[in-house]
């Protein structure tokens, strides 16, 4: 029941892209410009000097500490429990999901997988860059902190840089990025800007994160946004990839190299939106060729007029009152012609009949019975 379900999704999914194979024109893939490495350069310029400055427990470890000294979650409590619901935009489970939804939808708007595909390499270039930074610095939270003044690196730790910011950048970010015209794009732009920003400094009240970890998590998914254009073969070609997959099934099934069961399982699939139909139902290699032998051996020896092996075959005499009745040549009873619009049947004498039952009685033999006309033998008695 649940692979059903999931193939009639798929189904109105990809009858939703054959209906309209080709990407709307008003759709614009973003351009690696000039503007954009520039951009990028000043980012990641930014995002090593951070480093450096927590690698070297410069002037920003030390706002780190003053700022952990400060507790602002004591400053402002009756904050906390907003800001522990607002923290949960930048998390990876929840806010992909959203996202994920309406990307599908947006999928199914404009009948192509680009935007799912894009949202999925956000995510993988997110883990990679931001999870081994995190592994290979190991700072702790200030929760954690053991040295006063201390950067806390190499530690075990794994919140250098903010996870929560640098998600809260990407998943809200790729919305503006797959905007289909300049005013949503902008308008996007600042509401991922201004949820983003609003994620970091709440870690920061929460005292989950340092304030170099928001800094740096802020420029590792601005990077990975402006970064996101390079990558635009890549989807396109997973795209193709896709279509062609499900091309290449399309034929294996017609061809009926696809067992049966895993055929009649897709053609429901292949065949969404119309524009594909299963030309005969789809048989095992072994049985399609058994069906297809007899087939043509009976249509070649029909040519022939040679006897076709595993079909009965009539005595001489008639097959040849059979091709007198076809011709119309045949003489019926007396000596009167048969009409040619009356074909008649072909009959076999009775010498030519094959007997039903081996010749001789069908009786089992009785010993205890006598012939007919001949008295049984009495006993002789004395009197």
């Amino acid at each position: 029941m649940r692979t059903d379900q999931i193939l009639s999704r798929l189904e109105r999914v990809f009858a939703r892209l054959d209906r309209e194979p080709e990407r709307p024109a008003h759709l614009q893939t973003p351009q690696m410009s000039r503007h954009r490495v520039v951009l990028f350069g000043a980012t990641l310029a930014f995002y090593l000097a951070i480093v450096v400055a927590v690698l070297t427990t410069s002037w920003l470890v030390r706002l780190d500490w003053q700022v952990m000294f400060f507790r602002p979650y004591d400053q402002w409590p009756q904050l906390h429990a907003f800001l522990d619901y607002l923290v949960v935009l930048g998390q990876r489970g929840p806010t992909a999901v959203m996202v994920a939804a309406w990307l599908g939808w947006r999928s199914w708007r404009q009948h192509t997988l680009r935007p799912l595909i894009t949202l999925g390499v956000a995510l993988l270039l997110l883990n990679v860059t931001v999870g081994s930074v995190k592994l290979g610095l190991g700072r702790l939270g200030p929760h954690y902190a053991t040295t006063i003044g201390s950067a806390e690196l190499f530690a075990g730790g794994d919140i250098f840089p903010s996870g929560h910011t640098a998600n809260a950048v990407v998943t809200w970010g790729i919305l503006a990025y797959l905007a289909s015209t300049v005013v949503t794009r902008r308008v996007l732009s600042v509401v991922s800007a201004v949820v983003s920003l609003s994620v970091g400094a709440t870690t920061v009240y929460l005292g989950t994160h340092w304030v170099s970890d928001v800094l740096l998590g802020w420029s590792a998914g601005l990077l990975i946004m402006l970064a996101l254009p390079w990558f635009e073969p890549l989807i396109a070609g997973v795209e193709a990839w896709v279509f062609e997959r499900r091309e290449r099934m399309r034929r294996r099934v017609e061809a009926g190299t696809v067992p049966a069961p895993v055929a009649a399982a897709l053609v429901p699939l292949l065949s969404a939106g119309g524009k594909w139909q299963l030309r005969h139902t789809p048989v095992t290699g072994g049985s399609a060729a058994a069906a297809e032998a007899p087939a043509a051996a009976r249509a070649a020896g029909a040519s022939a007029g040679a006897p076709v092996p595993g079909q009965a075959t009539a005595p001489a005499s008639a097959q040849a009152g059979a091709q007198a009745a076809a011709s119309g040549t045949g003489t019926g009873h007396a000596g009167v012609p048969r009409s040619a619009h009356h074909a008649g049947r072909t009959h076999l004498v009775r010498s030519e009949r094959v007997p039903a039952a081996p010749g001789g009685s069908r009786r089992p033999a009785h010993t205890e019975r006598t012939p007919a006309g001949r008295a049984a033998a009495r006993p002789a008695t004395n009197g």
